[in-house]
Order: structure tokens, then sequence, then C-alpha cells
């Protein structure tokens, strides 16, 4: 949920946190076939990327089939759980499922988010430098891209008086105390920011330990929209769209015209991403592949890029996939089953 765009409404939507789950259904949407297939299933957990409650409910009368599977889900004591923007904003999540699919390699965030991660400095006797230290990564500071337990360290002096009121770990109240100390720098996810210092304050001797969580401006590479990588050979625009209308199971693929040039570097976004067009010509790719864009935004590439529309429920069709193992690594002998009901709304003639 941490990691959900603000817009979104993630996380368990219907149900009791904490009931007993008997069986799992994985779903793009929820509808009301959806619901009826889980109840012939005994499933009691529905696991949805789309949520079913987008907006605000004011009341439970039926008159559209939000209410109706909300209900329905109630009287069934059927809980439904969303994962929606927070899977689309990790590199194995949707787009990167796309990606593995096509058979990508070096695969990198498109856009990655700003503004997310913090520096933490804190200030530790050198007997417990190792100590911290571990504690913190094990919350989750100290990870930047394919490495973790990422730390600065610098040795230096502290200096405190303890007053009466104290009861200090090293020194003497009322007496100017110097203590040998490493200063401790790590990054961490500002969601990570009360884990680690729970974790900090745990292990630190001191009695008030001196830190500081500076933000920052870095782009978390990790974490964002899209994802750009490589073909391992060039493909014929033609050829490789064809290959992706198979893959994706298109009825139809609407294009922008061939460039008359090889396809070799691919970015792409699950669900409506044409809001992401500018960061796929900067990431030089060949093409950008997405749904749901506007009859004017295919304009906007401008013979820089070749743009692909697979429909937004097409392109996030192997989400199901996504929940499957993720559950089943979690809970290698609980009954998960994905949904046979077809609940893309759009149909083609």
């Amino acid at each position: 949920m941490s990691l959900q765009e603000c817009y979104d409404n993630v996380g368990l939507l219907v149900g009791d946190s904490q009931m007993e789950i008997n069986s799992i259904l994985v779903t793009i949407d929820i509808t009301e076939e959806v619901l009826d297939e889980a109840i012939g299933k005994n499933c009691n957990l529905i696991v949805s990327h789309h949520p079913l409650i987008f907006t605000g409910l004011k009341r439970l009368t039926g008159q559209n089939e939000v209410q109706r599977c909300v209900a329905k889900a109630i009287k069934h004591d059927i809980a439904i759980y969303a994962a929606h923007t927070n899977l689309d904003n990790v590199l194995t999540g949707v787009s990167g499922k796309m990606a593995e699919k096509i058979g990508l390699k070096n695969i990198q965030i498109l856009q990655p988010k700003q503004n997310e991660l913090l520096k933490l400095v804190t200030f530790v006797p050198k007997l417990f430098s190792y100590s911290v230290r571990q504690a913190i990564f094990e919350a989750g500071a100290g990870q930047i891209g394919n490495y973790d337990s990422c730390s600065f360290n610098a040795e230096g002096t502290g200096t405190f008086r303890a007053n009466e009121n104290a009861r200090p770990f090293v020194g003497t109240v009322d007496e100017l105390h110097s203590e040998p100390e490493d200063r401790i720098e790590v990054i961490l996810p500002e969601y990570q920011k009360y884990k680690v210092l729970d974790a900090l304050l745990k292990v630190h001797p001191y009695e008030e330990p001196a830190y500081d969580f500076i933000p920052l401006q870095n782009a978390w590479n990790q974490v964002g929209a899209g994802v750009v990588g490589n073909l391992e050979e060039p493909e014929d625009e033609l050829a490789f769209l064809t290959r992706i209308k198979v893959l994706f199971r298109n009825p139809t693929i609407k294009h922008t015209g061939f460039l008359g040039r090889k396809i070799k570097r691919v970015a792409l976004c699950g669900g409506s991403g044409s809001s992401f067009l500018p960061d796929a010509i900067r990431a030089k790719a060949d093409v950008y592949i997405t749904g749901d864009f506007k009859y004017h935004e295919f304009f906007d590439a401008e013979k820089r890029i070749l743009i692909a529309d697979i429909g937004h429920f097409e392109s996030e069709q192997f989400t199901k996939e996504i929940f499957l193992e993720i559950i089943t690594k979690k809970m290698p002998t609980f009954a998960v089953q994905i949904s046979d009901s077809k609940t893309n709304p759009i149909n083609y003639l």
C-alpha cells in the first residue's frame, strides 16, 4: 500500500482482516460474475488488480454493479483485496511482467519516483556500530539498486553532559563527556521511516540517541511507472507488432505509422500509460507499448517513436499470474485459483 498513487484505493476493501481464509480467487476486475465464481469455488478471498471501490460509497442499495458486488461479498463472507498502482510501481509488477513475456533484457523503470527517499544520519559509540547497522539494514534501510547493506561511516567524537534526570550509558551526571563515535549514513524509502527508526531505538545503547532524517531529491530507480528494456535481437516493426498481437491475444493493435527501422529498445506501461510517452522518447525507445491512447496523442510521436496501443485490459491480463506467483511463493500449500470469468468490458467486432 505504501507505493500506491494518492488517487488510488488499495488493500483490504471488504471483509475482516482477522477472518480465516480458505481459498483465494485472483482476477483483474471484480464483477458479479466473478463473485458468483468465488462462491461456486468456495473462495472466501478475492484478490483483484483494479479496486472494486474506487470512489466513496454513500449507500448500498444495489443500484449499480459495485454496490451489488459489495453487498454480495458481505452476504457470503467474502473478503476483497486490491493491489493496483502499488503493483504498477514496482519493477517486478505489471509492466515488468509484460517485459518478461516480450523477452526484454536490462529492464529499468521508465519514470522513477521522485522525492520518496530519506537519508538517516545517526551517531553511535564505536563498539555498537555493527549491531546498529545490522538492525537498520534488516528494517529496510541501506538498499541501493542491486546492493544492500549500503552505508557510509566516519569516525568522530561526540560530546554531551547528562543532567540530574538522565541515566547516561557512558559518562557521569553533571560532567562533560567525550565519546568516540561513528557517524552512520544510510538511505531508505520514506514509507520505511518508522520501522527503521524503531529498529534503531531498540538497539542503540544511548538513552536519547541523536539521529536525523533528511529528505532527498534523488530519483528512486527501483520504483515508478512503466519499464524500458532491450530485445536480444532487433526485429522488423511489422514482425514485432505481429508477435505482440499474438502474445497479448489482441484482436487489433492501434499504432502510429511505421518508421522503417528495426525495433531494439522497447518501452511499455501496463494500463493507461499515454502520459509517459515523453519518458519513452527520452529513454530512446524504438516503440512504446501501452493502452488508452487518445486520438490526438498519437500525433505526439512526431515520427520519433512507434506507438502501439494494445488495450488496457490486454496489457494487464498477466497480472493474475503475478498474484499467483506471489501468493504461492509465500504460502506454497495454499489454495489459489485464477478466475475464468471474462471481465474485459470492451468487445471487438
